[in-house]
């Protein structure tokens, strides 16, 4: 692929963070926007050692449950990338609503949380950055955008309302989006990871030297019908895809080793 324009949210941490890491190996430019300041400067430091800050990539804090801040951060990837963003991976989330409280206890600010950032901001930052990803002038293409729902948008375990909710809802996001977007020449689609392990990309699993398979049992892998538990190469292999194919637009991407096609039945 040649080199583009990304930018991504939830990128200090977990699925964005190893995302902007591989995506700069490989020669693109990177905005990394999220809402943890401590990761934020930890991962600039860490990218610093190996790639140019403010030209290779450049970061930004940004509350993604405030529409002011999302405008700003719009603005600010416009300036970073001259008018021009190749794809926007809408790929923060609030995850205290998976395993988080049960249904009637339940607070309306935990469910505003999940819902704003999980399905409004990527509405809302979709929304704001429509210029620089429309076909325009030179371009002979528009941009991309790349939701990332997940698997329990259509299967779940218990107390996961408001991360489900959301998660679905952001698949219902992409298929209108998509037929709004086209006349602009702009692309949506959705990535559904399901389990993507992650740990080790963080600043404390950095501070310990934590190896990417730490904490995985052999049953972990074997659960998958391909053999292991996914790696963030999986979700990036996803990304690329669709990024560099014009024709999809509108998609579904699972990308979960199988486990949704998988009969599991009450141990006995």
């Amino acid at each position: 692929m040649s080199p583009k324009n990304f930018l991504i949210t939830g990128a200090a941490r977990g699925i964005g963070r190893g995302l902007t890491r591989l995506l700069l190996q490989k020669g693109h430019r990177v905005m990394l926007v999220d809402n943890n300041l401590n990761e934020l400067n930890h991962i600039n430091n860490a990218l610093a050692r190996h790639h140019k800050p403010d030209e290779d990539y450049q970061s930004i804090q940004c509350d993604l449950r405030s529409p002011i801040e999302i405008k700003g951060t719009a603005e600010a990837a416009r300036q970073f990338f001259s008018g021009n963003l190749d794809c926007l991976i809408n790929n923060a989330a609030n995850t205290s609503g998976v395993g988080g409280s049960h249904l009637s206890e339940l607070s309306l600010e935990d469910w505003n949380a999940s819902i704003e950032t999980n399905l409004t901001a990527p509405m809302l930052l979709s929304q704001a950055c429509l210029s620089i990803l429309q076909k325009t002038g030179s371009r002979t293409n528009g941009g991309c955008i790349i939701h990332m729902s997940s698997t329990r948008a259509f299967m779940s375990e218990v107390n996961n309302e408001p991360y489900s909710a959301a998660k679905a809802g952001l698949l219902g996001l992409t298929q209108s989006m998509a037929t709004s977007l086209a006349p602009l020449h702009i692309r949506v689609n959705a990535i559904l990871p399901g389990w993507i392990h992650v740990q080790n990309e963080c600043k404390e699993a950095d501070e310990e030297g934590q190896a990417w398979e730490e904490g995985l049992s052999k049953a972990d892998h074997e659960w998958h019908l391909n053999g292991r538990v996914g790696k963030v190469e999986d979700v990036l292999m996803a990304v690329e895809y669709l990024v560099e194919s014009e024709f999809v637009t509108g998609a579904e991407t699972v990308v979960d080793g199988g486990v949704t096609r998988k009969m599991v039945y009450p141990e006995e």
